[in-house]
Order: C-alpha cells, then structure tokens, then sequence
C-alpha cells in the first residue's frame, strides 16, 4: 500500500478524474493521502504582450475549485496548482512532496506522441518513485 499517492489532473483529460481517484483508493495505506496536482504552462512572453487582464491568480483558483470538487471533501486529498512543464514540475513535485506512486493518466498514443513524447512519458522517465498509466478507455 501507498502512503502518499499523486494524481496529475489535465486539464484536457479531467474524464479520467474519477477513475485513478477510485484506483488511488483502492492502492492508498490506511493512513495514506492522496494529492490532486494541475500544472499550468506559463504564457509565452509574446502572448502575455497582448493580454490586459492578470488571468493567472484567476485561473489557478478556478482550477483548485475544480479539483477540490472531484476531491468531493475527502479529508485525505489535497489539491495544488503549480506553474511549469507537466512532465518535469509533476516529477519535481513528487520529489519534494514524497510521493510514493504517481497516478498518471495517457490517452492512446499516436505517431505524434512517438516522435514528440507525451506528459506522461515524461513522467514516467524523470520519476523517482513508482509510476501507473491509466489509459483513456476512449483512445
């Protein structure tokens, strides 16, 4: 059993929420936790040129909501959001926060994702714990 379980939650991918929520409580220790973590990619400076409003404190707390609402009040999730690359802030954080598995979600790869690499191959590279794939049944 898992003392500490991360679940990167895309944006994109959010369907796949409750299904390594449900994982993650099946492999979670008793007195285990479990952290919902979405990483938001800075805006290019080029892009940011052209934007008036300051969205980022807005966003990062409209997606906490968001998490916090698939948490569904369970006591022993916590929820963050953090700035960066996926594939390197989720093994980063994982690191720091002591995390013993890395609940990831990957969708079917395609001969895109061979050649560029997806977040969650990239997880699965730079991770210095354990790491589960759950696939898109849709893919």
């Amino acid at each position: 059993m898992y003392k500490h379980i991360l679940i990167p939650v895309a944006l994109d991918h959010e369907t796949l929420v409750d299904r390594k929520l449900e994982i993650a409580r099946h492999l979670l220790a008793e007195d285990g936790r479990i952290t919902l973590l979405t990483v938001l990619e800075n805006i290019p400076g080029f892009v940011s040129e052209f934007v008036d409003l300051k969205i980022d404190n807005h966003l990062t707390q409209k997606v906490e909501n968001r998490l916090k609402s698939a948490a569904d009040g369970d006591e022993r999730i916590t929820c963050k959001v953090v700035t960066g690359k996926p594939g390197v802030q989720i093994a980063a954080y994982a690191e720091t926060a002591g995390t013993d598995l890395i609940l990831v979600g990957s969708h079917h790869p395609s001969a895109q994702d061979y050649f560029l690499g997806s977040t969650a191959s990239r997880v699965v590279r730079r991770a210095g714990c354990s790491v589960f794939v759950v696939r898109d049944s849709d893919g």
